[in-house]
């Protein structure tokens, strides 16, 4: 396969590549990757077209080559851009518009001007960086799970940068290649079947990682409560048998906390709902400052919740369900020109070594929860100590 054919190919390569991230993009608000992963597509194909002008005619030495070679690599830091702002970076275009005027100003400079093997030599570091930059970043990545869609796009850019290291060596250990603009020495035709199974693969990586992330999205959805944002009952299920069954290889101590919002129904039938849902954030958000970052928080019911404490000993949780009381009591809801105060029940439960599920110490933290509404509210409840323990030993601190 000639040289123009497989530019041909690359340019309806790249160009598929374009449209298809543009209409993603479209399809997907607020997925801005798949814009910048559009304009690489958009880079490919300009400078695919100058190559294909360069071959059926007589264009400027210089233009074509610079013009050629600054899409060339534009396109690649689309994708490095594409990727940083898939993981919450900046883009950094300011970068991408100083590399491109570096290397249309290269372009002028006799040593490069007239030698393509001069350009090879200078461009290979550059777009081979940019490639090792895009591994870099995505398998710095904490989220195993969201590495293994990021696993096909790093693997391509590792090879398509190991693959250019490997043709300059050629050329340093082959002298006189004789190379020209657009030829169809072995050397260049390789490098555009590189570049033609690059733009087919990348497109499919990039759309995998946009698919991931949809699907990660809609299962966290699925997962989270819209109101607080904290974890559902479904969540429950899943997480607390996962770590009851922890808990019991490694005998650390699993705790239960409950609490609930002390006459909601009255704050719901004298203010109307908008406040009810804003007293229900209100006492999340009191109690996120109180929990700890990592213990998993629940919203079991209507004004209802749960955290699961694993690895704390029995004056910690105390302590901690005492801060969530106080904190809930000392501090009043504020909305449309009203102060509403509130309070809450707390009850608090240990897992015990004849436990046999997770649902029998939720159990108890909500027996120890009622206790506390029913001898007063605004009060913590502890089984074993308020409410009989039946007998059994929780575990200790």
């Amino acid at each position: 396969m000639d040289s123009f054919t497989l530019v041909i190919a690359s340019l309806l390569v790249s160009g598929t590549m374009a449209l298809k991230m543009l209409l993603l993009y479209r399809a997907s608000a607020g997925r801005a990757a798949l814009f910048d992963w559009s304009l690489s597509g958009l880079f490919f194909f300009a400078g695919n077209i100058i190559g294909a002008l360069a071959t059926k005619y007589e264009l400027s030495y210089v233009l074509a080559p610079a013009l050629g070679n600054v899409f060339y690599v534009a396109g690649h830091a689309g994708i490095l851009a594409g990727v940083r702002r898939h993981l919450a970076l900046r883009p950094r275009y300011d970068r991408l518009v100083l590399l491109a005027l570096a290397v249309l100003a290269m372009h002028l400079l006799p040593y490069v001007r007239d030698s393509v093997e001069h350009r090879l030599f200078l461009l290979t570091p550059v777009v081979a960086g940019i490639n090792f930059a895009v591994v870099w970043l995505l398998w710095r990545q904490p989220d195993e799970d969201a590495r293994h869609a990021y696993r096909p796009l790093m693997v391509l850019e590792l090879l398509f940068g190991i693959q250019m290291g490997l043709r300059i060596l050629y050329m340093l250990a082959n002298a006189n290649h004789d190379l020209t603009f657009m030829g169809s020495q072995f050397l260049q035709t390789s490098g555009t079947l590189f570049v033609l199974v690059f733009l087919s693969v990348v497109t499919m990586s990039c759309s995998l990682i946009v698919t991931h992330q949809q699907q990660q999205a809609l299962r966290r959805a699925s997962l989270t409560d819209a109101l607080t944002g904290w974890l559902n009952r479904r969540a429950l299920h899943d997480i607390a048998r996962r770590e009851f069954h922890r808990c019991r290889r490694t005998a650390t101590p699993l705790t239960f906390l409950t609490f609930d919002i002390d006459h909601f129904k009255s704050i719901n039938d004298r203010h109307g709902h908008g406040v009810g849902d804003a007293a229900i954030r209100h006492v999340t958000a009191l109690s996120a400052r109180v929990l700890r970052g990592y213990d998993a928080q629940f919203r079991t019911g209507g004004e209802e919740f749960a955290v699961l404490l694993d690895g704390a000993g029995a004056s910690d949780v105390q302590r901690i369900a005492e801060r969530l009381r106080e904190l809930v009591a000392a501090t009043p809801l504020v909305t449309q020109g009203l102060s509403v105060p509130m309070t809450v029940s707390v009850g608090v439960a240990a897992a015990r070594p004849g436990d046999g599920q997770w649902e029998e110490v939720l159990k108890r933290a909500d027996e120890a929860m009622y206790f506390a509404k029913k001898h007063g509210r605004n009060r913590v409840g502890i089984h074993g100590i308020d409410v009989p323990a039946g007998g059994a030993q929780a575990f200790a601190a």
